[in-house]
């Protein structure tokens, strides 16, 4: 599993800049990130170099952050690939709360990161249809 930080931000100006300016401050890295917004507020999804030490960081600077279970597994970047992996998701029954992506090399998979409602469920759907899940650690190094 890898471990996200959601951060729960009020849609105003300097917001963002005040938690990217905290991670930079203590040396944690955003490896990936999205964002979702309404009118009054926004919910900052990171994946970080160091999730428990970034927490404890937001926390104690004011932020309202917390983390969450998601799966991360290597797509094929190609017209398609993200629809195959799907498929078996879909074919399982399991529902996608969300999710984003990055391509760390454009030569190589492009990186999936959902969060799904049954996780082990979903590894496991991953797994037997050999689909590469990564695990936190290999993902906070990128």
């Amino acid at each position: 599993m890898v471990k996200q930080i959601s951060i729960f931000l009020e849609n105003k100006c300097g917001r963002l800049v005040d938690v990217t300016r905290t991670l930079g401050r203590y040396n944690i890295n955003i490896r990936a990130l999205t964002i979702a917004d309404t009118s009054d507020f926004g919910i900052l999804r990171l994946i970080v170099d160091q999730p428990d030490k970034a927490v404890e960081v937001l926390k104690s600077e004011g932020f309202m952050a917390s983390e969450t279970e998601v799966i991360a597994i290597e797509v094929p970047d190609q017209p398609g690939g993200l629809a195959r992996v799907l498929e078996y998701l879909e074919e399982a029954g399991i529902n996608i709360e969300y999710l984003y992506s990055f391509v760390e090399k454009p030569e190589e998979d492009a990186l999936i990161l959902m969060r799904v409602e049954n996780i082990a469920r979903a590894v496991e759907v991953f797994r037997v249809n050999n689909v590469k899940v990564l695990e936190g650690e290999r993902l906070y190094l990128l």
